[in-house]
């Protein structure tokens, strides 16, 4: 049915078809939902549906509870559901009552009647749910659930409190479970949950739901954010962490962000090539960035390839260079000694190639360049979300994942070049 619709043969083939037939379609979730939609098999317990803002979220919890509600695939209905969200309104406005919500969602002989008074909804079947509000934890002391549907987990103001309430409540049935739709926020509850057996996750962007979204919206918003932190966690629905003695913080890498650099008195590409090309060999970083006359350091790109062998990344570093008009490759030769700077003149003999050594630990030689982004000397043209990670994450012990910052280590190594680069006579280019 979507191949259909992108075929432009939807209107032709809905136009064969009768009344009845029309709404059992157009109410028939299989033949328009994505896989990342439709319940996963096997026994789990919590459904987290993890999406970006306009992704999907809150169809998928609306049919899951359908289908529980009226007994789909041979299944009987499970009867009583708990709805939870943010507030009593969020329910009401968005899972009840909304475009996507449980009575927009059914054909006519099957909709629930909504019974605002008594917060509750009733199906024809006598299956029910029952509305309530993260803000009133308490309300579900009492209550006994056969399922569950909590959405926007990570807005929840009581999230820890409501959420204990709630699983205290799901003692109904053989086994019941409970669908979780929210945009992702690095809180406890989430990260708990995520870690949890039971639980099963399934993720979604919001350009994945673009045949139901406006095209300015993708344009206008999805282009300007994407990307960066903020476009990271609302529109691809990322978890997005940040570690308290990391170098570099969210908040200061968002308030470099430019779209447009000045001119710029010089250019490097630096490249921290990684001692070996097999299967866990460290990434080539490889990041190309320019100097204006107010001596600001301009992060232009980040062309780092994962487990690449020589040639590879040595053919990654010159066209970077020929890309960005570059004044020099500078490549760090302490993994690789000499043998880097060989590979790169092997390529192209006519770039010009500054090897540098390491003398002091990674974490020190980073010191100094996070001193610029505190200073606001450092600026990022543009989003660079794998690099914008190593440098949220990198601490005195290094990454927590104990693995080699090498985005980080080409930056790290490229602003250095260009805080002690003179020379006479700068070329200067716009970018």
């Amino acid at each position: 049915m979507i191949d259909c619709a992108r075929n432009g043969q939807l209107p032709a083939l809905l136009g064969s078809c009768d009344g009845p037939l029309l709404e059992w379609i157009a109410h028939h979730w299989p033949f328009f939902a994505r896989p990342d939609q439709l319940a996963p098999p096997g026994e789990w317990t919590v459904w987290l549906v993890l999406g970006g803002r306009g992704a999907g979220k809150t169809r998928t919890g609306a049919e899951w509870v359908r289908a529980q509600a009226l007994g789909r695939d041979g299944a009987l209905p499970v009867s009583p559901i708990a709805l939870v969200g943010e507030t009593m309104a969020d329910v009401r406005d968005v899972m009840v009552e909304g475009v996507s919500g449980l009575l927009a969602i059914h054909p006519r002989s099957e909709r629930p009647q909504w019974i605002p008074t008594r917060r509750r909804l009733e199906w024809p079947n006598g299956a029910v749910a029952m509305v309530f509000s993260a803000e009133d934890p308490d309300a579900l002391r009492g209550p006994q659930f056969a399922a569950a549907w909590a959405d926007e987990l990570c807005k929840w103001r009581h999230g820890e409190e409501t959420w204990d309430m709630l699983q205290f409540g799901l003692r109904l049935g053989r086994h019941p479970r409970e669908v979780v739709t929210t945009t992702p926020r690095p809180t406890p509850l989430l990260k708990r949950l995520m870690g949890d057996v039971g639980t099963v996750v399934s993720r979604a962007a919001t350009r994945d739901n673009a045949l139901n979204l406006a095209p300015s919206f993708l344009e206008a918003v999805v282009g300007r954010y994407a990307g960066t932190r903020l476009g990271r966690q609302e529109l691809d629905g990322e978890l997005i962490e940040e570690r308290p003695d990391a170098l570099w913080s969210r908040a200061m890498i968002e308030a470099a962000r430019i779209d447009v650099t000045p001119p710029l008195e010089r250019v490097v590409v630096a490249v921290d090539p990684p001692a070996s090309s097999g299967r866990r060999a460290d990434a080539c970083g490889i990041v190309a960035a320019g100097r204006d006359g107010a001596r600001t350091i301009y992060v232009l790109e980040d062309a780092t390839l994962l487990r690449a062998r020589p040639l590879a990344w040595a053919e990654a570093a010159i066209a970077a260079y020929h890309r960005h008009e570059a004044d020099a490759l500078v490549v760090e030769v302490n993994q690789g000694g000499e043998m880097a700077a060989a590979v790169l003149r092997d390529v192209d003999p006519s770039v010009p190639v500054t090897s540098v050594r390491a003398t002091r630990g990674k974490y020190l030689r980073a010191e100094p360049i996070a001193a610029l982004s505190a200073q606001g000397r450092l600026k990022f043209r543009g989003a660079f979300p794998a690099l914008e990670d190593e440098m949220t994450d990198f601490g005195p012990g290094g990454l927590s994942s104990g693995r080699s910052p090498d985005r980080l280590d080409a930056m790290v190594w490229a602003a250095t070049a260009l805080l002690g680069a003179g020379g006479s006579g700068p070329r200067v280019r716009r970018i």
